[in-house]
């Protein structure tokens, strides 16, 4: 029986064969994995999940989601994009969607990178910093230092 550690190595070992110029190419992926489910070899279940772990979290990291208030100019989309390129290189796929819950401003997210330029986070911050604390949706009123 395989351990853990050994599973875990051999899915990265998997996950680097499936990498060109550093991105991850999707045919090598669906590769690996028929050669798996055709071998049905002892452990093939965790390593398939190992693996599906490394490729999930490669998606992630070369996904940029950006939310904004309000639908935003092509220019704009455009400039968004090329700045994510610039930082997070080549290969990064854009999901733009308007959630007007923000208010105003724009929220992007790639991998675990959360970059909040919102109104809705600009007021979050401002109640924190007034001690108003939420209970179920509702705002509490601000206590005295007397506790009353």
């Amino acid at each position: 029986m395989k351990t853990t550690a050994q599973i875990k190595r051999e899915a990265k070992q998997l996950y680097r064969l499936c990498l060109v110029n550093r991105l991850l190419n999707e045919d090598r992926a669906r590769q690996v994995v028929r050669r798996i489910l055709e071998g049905k070899q002892r452990g093939y279940l965790p390593l398939l999940s190992q693996f599906k772990r490394l490729v999930r979290l490669d998606l992630a990291a070369h996904t940029a989601e950006v939310e904004t208030a309000a639908p935003i100019p092509a220019d704009l989309r455009a400039r968004v994009q090329t700045r994510l390129t610039n930082v997070y290189g080549r290969g990064i796929n854009m999901q733009f969607a308007v959630k007007s819950a923000l208010i105003g401003g724009m929220r992007i997210k790639v991998g675990n990178d959360v970059y909040d330029g919102s109104v809705l986070s600009g007021l979050a911050t401002l109640e924190k910093s007034f001690g108003i604390a939420k209970t179920n949706g509702w705002s509490n009123e601000l206590r005295s230092r007397s506790g009353t």
